[in-house]
């Protein structure tokens, strides 16, 4: 497996594993997928001043990990949001765990501070992940999103990123 930079013409092959989140799970609070137009946009949006990472093999991606700005206002400047989605049934095979490895490796060379992540509840396996590559929990917004029909509650978890 290598870990590498996403390009635009990688969108097609990344919302092979996002859209059936989005349809049949409450892990994206995105009610529908993105088109592979609007997809590639984000990744060549992101990709300028954050880390949007893929992980694959010699013929399929596995996963993919990125951060995003956490809020607008300019004092939110060095937080950032992390995401990370690996493919169905390839899912705690410990590829989300070296995705992010690499992303704090290269988020350690950057000017962030801290970076958050949301998981949409219950997902122990998100959170499992989360923890084993130094998360911590600090809080939950309770009822925060509304997807087939319930509500959901979204734990957050909060890592200091260490400088080099």
């Amino acid at each position: 497996m290598i870990i590498r930079n996403a390009r635009t013409e990688d969108a097609v092959e990344l919302l092979k594993i996002y859209a059936p989140l989005v349809k049949g799970t409450a892990i994206s609070f995105e009610l529908s997928p993105p088109s592979i137009d609007e997809f590639a946009k984000r990744i060549e949006a992101y990709s300028k001043t954050h880390e949007w990472l893929i992980a694959e093999n010699s013929d399929d991606v596995l996963g993919y990990a990125y951060v995003t700005p956490h809020r607008a206002r300019e004092a939110y400047r060095f937080s950032v949001e992390t995401s990370v989605y690996v493919k169905e049934g390839h899912r705690e095979q410990g590829i989300g765990k070296q995705l992010y490895t690499e992303l704090f490796n290269r988020l350690r060379q950057s000017e962030f501070h801290n970076a958050f992540a949301g998981i949409a509840l219950p997902n122990e396996s998100s959170e499992a992940l989360h923890k084993s590559v130094g998360f911590e929990k600090i809080g939950v917004f309770s009822e925060v999103g509304f997807k087939h029909g319930i509500w959901h509650d979204v734990s957050w978890w909060q890592r200091r990123i260490e400088q080099q």
